[in-house]
């Protein structure tokens, strides 16, 4: 654990152009999808709401459910730094269950639409539900090894491994629920009683 921040450089010119470019399209890709369905909306049609060409739109997303999730680039680095910059006495399963907290307040930038919302269009929508599932999972050894480095286990832990599969898997278990906050402090309260004997034996 560190109590250290990382402070990042002020973004250039283009390079603030280019995020500007690419929140707007993600917005307006949320918006025509809540408003009319995901299955009718075109590519061509969040290009022309976000008055830039198709080209320009494949510049930033590979395609349709990418520009759901925007934020994928950051997630896994913010994964690991609710593990590494968590506060003083704070558990590795209570930072990542705040880190799950937070990721499901508010999506979609400008657009402001709740998690709610969010989570109804991503679970009626088979493409979006595996993509997102996919995006999710697929930084689960990253923060895996994040957390064996924090209690000095081996980089292929089977209890780190766990930790973060199961952590990762919380944000899943409310749904769309009004009641998420208390369904995620029941999993991780789980989470947190087995791991501090298992962390023990991860440790040697």
């Amino acid at each position: 654990m560190t109590d250290a921040t990382t402070e990042r450089a002020p973004l250039g010119r283009r390079e603030r152009k280019k995020a500007a470019t690419r929140q707007a399209l993600a917005d307006a890709a949320l918006r025509l999808f809540l408003e009319r369905g995901y299955d009718q909306v075109g590519i061509r049609d969040i290009a022309e709401a976000a008055d830039v060409s198709t080209t320009t739109l494949f510049k930033h997303f590979p395609g349709k459910e990418a520009l759901v999730f925007d934020e994928d680039a950051e997630l896994e680095a913010a994964l690991i730094a609710a593990v590494r910059e968590r506060p003083e006495g704070t558990s590795i399963p209570a930072a990542l269950r705040d880190y799950v907290r937070r990721s499901r307040r508010v999506k979609g930038g400008d657009a402001g639409v709740s998690f709610t919302r969010f989570v109804e269009l991503v679970e009626n929508t088979p493409e979006l539900r595996e993509y997102e599932r996919r995006m999710w999972m697929r930084h689960e050894t990253a923060l895996a090894r994040a957390i064996a480095e924090e209690i000095g286990a081996p980089a292929d832990d089977p209890t780190c491994r766990a930790l973060a599969h199961f952590a990762l898997e919380t944000r899943y278990l409310p749904g769309g629920s009004a009641d998420a906050d208390t369904a995620i402090a029941c999993a991780f309260e789980l989470l947190e009683r087995g791991w501090s004997a298992a962390a023990q034996n991860a440790r040697g």
